[in-house]
């Protein structure tokens, strides 16, 4: 298993290039494929790539703007709050059950699964700084494996409450002149998903115990590396300096947040099943005000994560554009999403298609690193081959969401921040997440297939 991850730790290093190119790369690949395919003039389809130039209906490169700036909220809102100082005695506090390597590897997976469930932006960052903590206080625990398993709860995001997949699709999503709609009972809250990660969340703890390595392997972790950075201290000297701290502005902005967001779960019609990305972010935004207690703190927090999402705002405008391309039609209304629909709708079944769609979504991600960018790319695909099936929107768009979270763990595109804050590169934890791989690919498969035969 080693031998096989290092060697593609190896390819990767040598042939994977920045993420952004890879979408220059896949931009020009299906911008040819649509031509041939459609029998389309490469004039027409620059048109469809950049959007036709029409600023009242944004389409191309720019129909994804708002949906962009959700994804980056939900990265940025995230990290914020889970760098705020009383998360991190919190988590001094939990890692404080771990007295041994077995209870070590299982608290750090098991609390990096349930945060990124609920938030992947906030799971990521917590995940690293547990295992951090959980290092300085278990000296034998191998400290790779310990950050591998931080970062294996991020398996799990987008089937859980900040996935953009079903979050995006709650309130209807308009493919063509299609609208698909799936509320998140037919999605997160679905029994089956429900099911598939609890079975992540209890299985996976102990496979990755059992892949710790014995003590002549072992790499360990000096405590006094571990230290986090000192907080930031202010002085308060100008009224204007008063006002950024003023106690009053925060407690009246933190009060309209809470009402609104009671309201949001009470009010009829609305509640935990109409959760979308707006809500998601506003919870999460006013969680993250109230961590650090502080307006200029926080402001701090925000600028201090926002880097991390500089991919995303760079990347998704292309996104955008290969969707348009995706989905332009020619004079016999045929497009090169019409086209690939028809061959998973000619080799797949009702219960056979999401497998088959979660196979394929997992390849997609190595080329295509993000959630909300793999949606604009295979939606327009899978979702008209899933109605034509029969195969309800939910446990279609739920298909794509589990493939791009499977392949996460061998992509090491978002275990950047992981790895920033543990101070280890990807070839050091790539091993074990291979495993972790296997695992969670068996687990999707069969919940898949169970799915569509039971429910």
């Amino acid at each position: 298993m080693k031998k096989f991850s290092n060697a593609c730790v190896r390819i990767m290093n040598r042939w994977l290039p920045d993420p952004f190119l890879f979408a220059i790369i896949l931009t020009i690949v299906v911008f040819v494929a649509g031509c041939l395919a459609t029998w389309q003039n490469p004039w027409d389809m620059v048109w469809a790539w950049a959007g036709k130039g029409v600023t009242s209906e944004p389409g191309g490169m720019w129909n994804l703007l708002a949906f962009s700036m959700q994804m980056a909220l939900v990265l940025v809102l995230g990290s914020a709050f889970a760098s705020a100082p009383i998360i991190k005695r919190i988590l001094g506090a939990i890692a404080n059950l771990a007295k041994n390597k077995l209870t070590g590897i299982v608290v750090v997976t098991m609390v990096s699964t349930v945060c990124c469930w609920l938030n992947w932006g906030f799971g990521l960052i917590v995940g690293a700084l547990l295992a951090k903590e959980v290092a300085r206080r278990v000296k034998d625990v191998d400290y790779p494996l310990l950050i591998a398993s931080a970062y294996s709860g991020f398996v799990v995001w987008h089937a859980g409450l900040s996935g953009s997949i079903p979050l995006t699709i709650t309130n209807g999503y308009k493919i063509g002149d299609v609208v698909y709609q799936a509320d998140l009972t037919a999605s997160v809250f679905h029994p089956m998903n429900i099911i598939m990660c609890l079975v992540i969340l209890v299985g996976m703890p102990f496979i990755n115990y059992a892949m710790h390595p014995d003590k002549d392997h072992t790499i360990t972790v000096d405590p006094a590396v571990l230290q986090d950075e000192k907080e930031r201290t202010y002085e308060i000297k100008t009224p204007a300096d008063k006002i950024e701290h003023s106690k009053i502005l925060l407690a009246l902005t933190i009060i309209m947040g809470v009402v609104y967001i009671v309201r949001f779960f009470i009010e009829p019609g609305f509640g935990a099943a109409k959760l979308d990305l707006n809500v998601v972010n506003a919870i999460f935004l006013f969680l993250g005000l109230l961590a650090h207690g502080d307006l200029r703190r926080y402001v701090d927090a925000i600028g201090d994560a926002a880097g991390g999402a500089a991919g995303v705002l760079l990347q998704f405008p292309f996104y955008a554009g290969i969707m348009g391309i995706m989905t332009a039609a020619n004079a016999n209304n045929d497009s090169l999403a019409s086209i690939i629909s028809d061959f998973f709708v000619g080799i797949s079944n009702n219960v056979t298609f999401p497998v088959w769609t979660f196979l394929s979504a997992g390849i997609i991600n190595f080329f295509v690193p993000s959630g909300g960018g793999q949606w604009a790319v295979q939606g327009p695909i899978v979702m008209p081959a899933a109605a034509r099936l029969s195969v309800e929107a939910g446990r279609a768009g739920m298909a794509i969401a589990w493939g791009d979270q499977w392949t996460n763990m061998i992509q090491p595109f978002w275990a950047l921040p992981a790895l920033g804050v543990a101070g280890l590169s990807a070839k050091d934890i790539m091993g074990y997440l291979v495993t972790i791989l296997i695992f969670t690919g068996v687990v999707a498969v069969l919940g898949f297939l169970a799915w569509g035969l039971f429910f």
